[in-house]
This record gives C-alpha cells, structure tokens and sequence, in this order.
C-alpha cells in the first residue's frame, strides 16, 4: 500500500498525465527554423508521468510533513517563530496590491505609497528614530545597510580611515560580526560579566579613536535587559562612535521603551519577529532601517517622501549609499507589518510584548529547578537554560532537543549563544497560551526525568518521527540531494 512516502519517479507509469491543455490556437513555430543555434533534445525529459489525483495525494503527505506555527509550538529562542494573523494575508492579496508593478509612475501608485510612507512613520514611532527606510530585504541586510551608513558618516568627516573597529558583544547574534566584516570593518569582541550583561570594564578599554561603532541588541540574545545601555551609549559616543542597535528583541520593549531613547544612532528591525509577518524557509523578509535626523541624508534610495501633490520618490540625497534593493523593499511583506500595527495599536503593541515577557519568565520558573539556570534575573522575552546537570548523566543537549519530537513540539534553540555551555534558548512568544505552556514545560520535565531513569530513552530519540536520527556529519558533508 502507498503511503505517499514514495517520491513521483517511483509512482510514475507510462501514459498517465495530471493535466488537459485546451486545444492549440496559434500557428506552430519550429524552434531549428526559427533559432538556427538552437539544439533541440533527442529525448524526451525523463519526467514523472501520474495522474492529477496522486499528484495532489503526493504534495498534500509532503505538506503534512512540514512542521510549522499552526502545526504547534515553535520556542525558538532568538528567531521569534509566532503567529501571522490572517488578516495581514488578506490585506496583502487585495488586487489593488498584487496587480500593480513597481515600474509604473508613481501617480498610479499613490496607494501603495501612502502605505509604506505609514508604514515608515508608525515604525519611527516604535522604534523612536526620526527617519525610516524600508528597502532592506531582511534583517542581515537591515544590519549590513546600517553598517555602511556608518562608515559613510565616518568618510563624510574624514576619519574613515582610522575607524576601523566595530565593537561586538561576546552574546551577540551571529549575523553581527559577518555583516561588520562584509561592510569592511575589523571585529573586536566585548566580554560579558557574570550577569550576562556586556562588561562595561572592557567596553572602556576596548574603545578608543579607532572605534566606528557598537552593535547591540537590547535586551540582549540572553533574554536580559542590559541596565548600563544609557552609560554605554556615553561611552561610544564620547570617543566619536555610533550605536547600532540591532533590532531582533524589539519584541520585548514595544511600547515600553525604545532604542531611540537608549541613546542609539542607528536600528533596523525584523519585520517577521516584531510585527508578525512570515519567516522561515529561506523568506520572504524584510529589515527597514531606521536612523537619527543627523544620519538621515546617507538612508538608501529612493526615498518615499510626502508632498503638496500626493507621494514622490526622492533620489536626490548625494550622501545615501544607494539602492540595497530593487524597487521599494519587499511591498508583500510590508504591507503585512502595516496590517499588524493598525490591527494591534499602540496599546496592542505593548500588551504584546508585555505578555512575551510575562510567558517568557513563567516558563523559566517552572523549569529552573530540573534545568541549570546560570542567570536567575528576570528575563525578557527569552531565556537561557543549560543542559550541564543532563550531561552529567551522559545525555547532551542535542539529545534533549531531539527528544522534544516526539512530545510534537520543534526543539529551542541548542548550543547558542556560545557563551553557555550545553545551551538552551527558549522564546515562547505572545501569541501561545497558557494550556501551551504548560503541556511545553510538562515535556521538558518529563525529559529531564527520563535522563535519570532511562537516559537511553533520549540519547536514542526521536522514536515517532518519520525519520529516526541521522548521522549529523554525514549528512552535513555527504548530503545525498538528488534521486539515483
């Protein structure tokens, strides 16, 4: 019997076709005629021949392999996998959005305008920057937009030659560092204290004339609010540097504080983590970059700009960096994030990440005492945990994580950030519900029993997936990506 495990070669029978053309009503060219270079096959494709109803079986067993939000929980620590409200897909599939081409003047387009020139505004609003651009394609691209507007700065006042280093915490997003070197910068690593906190001992130290900036997300990749940020912003800005603010946390401070008011020059933010819009599988994305008045001539372009008339794009800003992105960004995904922000409000915004937070902390106490906890603040919208009393018992993080498939529920984050050992980063989000967490936190203990009772249960899982466990090496190095 065919489960639909099978892939379309293997079910193929000659003669069999899942689709009817309408008879032909344009004269017939010949290819060799017409093209005299042209080398036409000898062969036919060797393609799966199956009838519409098994192609529709195949691709509706593939989809229910898929894991994703609305199939359970994501705590995907640090990559915010939450709920996109229908809504926002709707909104993005009326006509008046999808039918229109960025290449048209911008008098037929004063619609889609208006709503990325609003969009802009609410997100100065939330992000507390005086200008806005949306261009950037995602968020390493928002990162890397804002590392080269500030070296642009640096050029403009002469001194990019001297200002080499971009200062990075030890607990920062990998992305930091690659997106400081590809715009050209020397990385230089900043230490964190015993509190998870960024040293400021060694922040003073580090600095100096040869400093272009600071890269910091607030609260930090380990979920905890970094309590020095005006100070550190003094110093930065004391010896002629600027502070970036990477926006992957905003999600924990919306409507509470903002990195504006923390004494950042430069954000971008992630749509898909803070304003609900798609993430995953490679895309779609977008990184809107945000900066200070003093900062704003060097903002890609073209920029979306209000005037007597209706909505203009204005390219005319000598010191932008230039395009980042064809067009105006990814419009799909903007227009998702507008759909959310009018949706929530402004007190929907700060109820959002007040309950990120609030579920963030309930989790973590419930799991503390079957789990390291080697910070015992309170967090923001995600913590850490470590697997080191587990490992003593010969069962890894790894194994802890593929465990969790089995109770349905994709694991956390493993092994980041790096600064804690046999780590475990958890982000429940807002949008889960109590029973969630609790059947989430019910799994987790249950596992962590089982490493003392029956510590080969785990070192052995998952048991129930449709694919058991890999050799991890191989399958990095020797992946097999075609079928023989």
């Amino acid at each position: 019997m065919n489960n639909y495990t099978d892939i379309l070669f293997e079910i193929s029978r000659s003669g069999r076709t899942a689709y009817s053309l309408p008879k032909r009503d344009v004269p017939t060219i010949s290819l060799e005629e017409k093209f005299s270079k042209v080398h036409l096959r000898e062969e036919a494709a060797k393609l799966p021949e199956i009838s519409e109803l098994q192609l529709m079986r195949h691709y509706t067993a593939l989809s229910n392999k898929n894991f994703g939000i609305e199939n359970g929980f994501y705590p995907l620590g640090s990559c915010t996998m939450k709920y996109n409200p229908k809504i926002n897909e709707d909104v993005a599939r009326y006509r008046g959005f999808t039918n229109i081409h960025p290449l048209q003047t911008t008098r037929t387009l004063q619609g889609a305008l208006r709503l990325m020139y609003e969009l802009q505004e609410d997100l100065k609003v939330v992000s507390g920057m005086d200008a806005i651009s949306l261009q950037p394609a995602a968020g390493a691209q928002g990162e890397w937009a804002g590392l080269m507007i500030i070296k642009a700065y640096h050029e403009k006042n002469e001194d990019l030659k001297t200002r080499r280093k971009i200062l990075v915490p030890d607990s920062a997003h990998g992305t930091n560092p690659a997106s400081a070197v590809i715009a050209g910068f020397d990385v230089v690593e900043i230490p964190s204290n015993e509190d998870g906190t960024v040293d400021l001992a060694a922040l003073k130290q580090a600095v100096g004339e040869d400093t272009a900036g600071l890269m910091l997300t607030n609260p930090n990749t380990l979920g905890i609010f970094e309590k020095d940020i005006l100070e550190m912003a003094d110093i930065i800005h004391g010896v002629g540097g600027l502070l970036y603010y990477d926006g992957a946390n905003l999600n924990a401070i919306m409507g509470i504080t903002t990195p504006g008011a923390m004494g950042f020059d430069i954000v971008h933010l992630n749509l898909h983590k803070s304003f609900s819009t798609p993430h995953g599988g490679g895309g779609p994305g977008s990184g809107p970059v945000g900066v200070k008045a003093y900062l704003e001539p060097y903002l890609p372009i073209p920029r979306i700009e209000k005037t007597g008339n209706g909505f203009e794009l204005n390219s005319n800003y000598p010191l932008s960096i230039g395009r980042v992105k064809g067009y105006f960004g990814n419009f799909g995904v903007n227009v998702r994030a507008y759909t959310y922000i009018r949706t929530m409000g402004a007190r929907g915004l700060r109820k959002a990440s007040e309950s990120a937070v609030l579920h963030a902390n309930y989790l973590r106490k419930r799991l503390e005492p079957y789990y390291d906890s080697p910070y015992k603040q309170v967090s923001k919208h995600e913590f850490v945990l470590s697997g080191n009393r587990q490992k003593k018992l010969g069962v890894r993080t790894v194994d802890i994580a593929k465990r969790l498939l089995d109770f349905g529920y994709y694991a956390p984050t493993i092994y980041f950030p790096l600064i804690v050992e046999e780590c475990l980063m958890i982000e429940p989000t807002e949008t889960e519900s109590k029973e969630t967490l609790d059947e989430f936190a019910d799994a987790m203990i249950q596992i962590a029993k089982e490493v003392e009772d029956t510590p080969e249960l785990v070192t052995g899982a998952p048991h129930h997936t449709s694919v058991k466990r890999l050799d991890e090496v191989t399958a990095a190095r020797k992946p097999i990506v075609r079928f023989e």
